[in-house]
């Protein structure tokens, strides 16, 4: 698989609204064309939080209207589950084996409170392939949230 999307979201959801959600998502990727060729795709939640979409461009690509559609799912799921899934400002961490989800304004708070470091691994969602997947967790000061690590003179 090599085209893929992560969409953080924005709030727990119960087991039930978890289950629903991850179903809507294999129904959709099971129905996903471009250009009427099936694409060969897949759905997950990662830990609760993240959903990643792969799409296998080597048997068909994701064109711009298969684009559009994926794009209307997500939307319609953020409607059905009120949750928000667009948001960029969103960031997951990793904290112990568990992952948290917080807007960006959070985060210099965070970090003053020494609740997260510059060695906290954040979760890169503006992946756009496997590879990039495979090597999503980032240190906190690697990412643009470096922003907020205190500078020393």
């Amino acid at each position: 698989m090599s085209r893929v999307w992560a969409y953080i979201i924005s709030k727990n959801l119960s087991t039930e609204e978890l289950n629903s959600l991850k179903q809507a998502g294999i129904n959709f990727v099971t129905g996903w064309t471009a250009h009427e060729q099936q694409l060969t795709a897949s759905f997950e939640i990662f830990k609760d939080k993240i959903i990643i979409v792969k799409v296998n461009e080597d048997v068909t690509g994701a064109s711009g209207c298969s684009i559009d559609k994926l794009t209307r799912f997500i939307k319609d799921a953020e409607k059905q589950f009120s949750i928000e899934l667009l948001n960029r400002l969103l960031v997951a961490y990793k904290n112990n084996d568990d992952v948290e989800i917080v807007h960006s304004s959070k985060i210099k708070e965070l970090l003053s409170e020494n609740k997260i470091s510059e060695n906290t691994s954040v979760y890169n969602t503006s992946i756009l392939t496997q590879s990039e997947l495979n090597n999503w967790e980032q240190p906190l000061k690697e990412t643009w949230l470096n922003k907020y690590l205190v500078k020393s003179n």
